[in-house]
């Protein structure tokens, strides 16, 4: 009877891991199929591409939120879109991991300082634009501004996509 059981157990155990190899062995790929890693790429970019598409809206209700508590006036209609304007954040070449990788590791530091510098020369630039805005505002206004920036900036916010400092630098 022992020996029965034993015997039940070691072909129930072999059925077990015999479907769970046969559900981890791929199946053949269709004719005309994507290679295995073609899809996750597509699905990178597509996951990239719709992860940008939020973040473009969510900055743009942002900034509209941002105009509302400002009380923006016709008369600053104009210094207002030059700022919003200059917040949007610039074209920058996007650096493949692959690209890295073929690099040297002074040419990656050069690849980084470079980054860097772009990233600084556009945090100057939109300080500059802020400051021009600000020039702009009235008393109360600025006070406005001030702390709404005040209350960005004390949530860890920093440089880089938008409006106010809005993601990563």
């Amino acid at each position: 009877m022992k020996s029965t059981l034993t015997r039940l157990a070691a072909a129930a155990a072999l059925a077990v891991c015999a479907i769970g190899a046969q559900a981890q062995t791929p199946s053949p790929a269709a004719p005309g199929a994507q290679p295995p890693g073609m899809h996750m790429q597509h699905d990178k970019a597509q996951m990239h591409e719709h992860m940008q598409q939020r973040m473009q809206e969510r900055q743009a209700r942002r900034m509209e939120s941002l105009k509302r508590i400002l009380q923006i006036t016709p008369q600053q209609e104009g210094a207002w879109a030059a700022w919003a304007t200059a917040m949007k954040p610039a074209a920058r070449p996007a650096h493949q991991r692959g690209e890295f990788e073929r690099m040297t590791t002074p040419q990656r530091i050069d690849a980084m300082k470079q980054m860097r510098a772009q990233r600084a020369a556009e945090q100057d630039r939109r300080g500059d634009a802020t400051k021009t805005l600000y020039a702009q505002l009235s008393p109360p206004q600025q006070k406005a501004f001030d702390e709404v920036s005040m209350k960005f900036m004390a949530r860890g916010h920093r440089g880089g996509h938008g409006g106010m400092g809005h993601g990563r630098g």
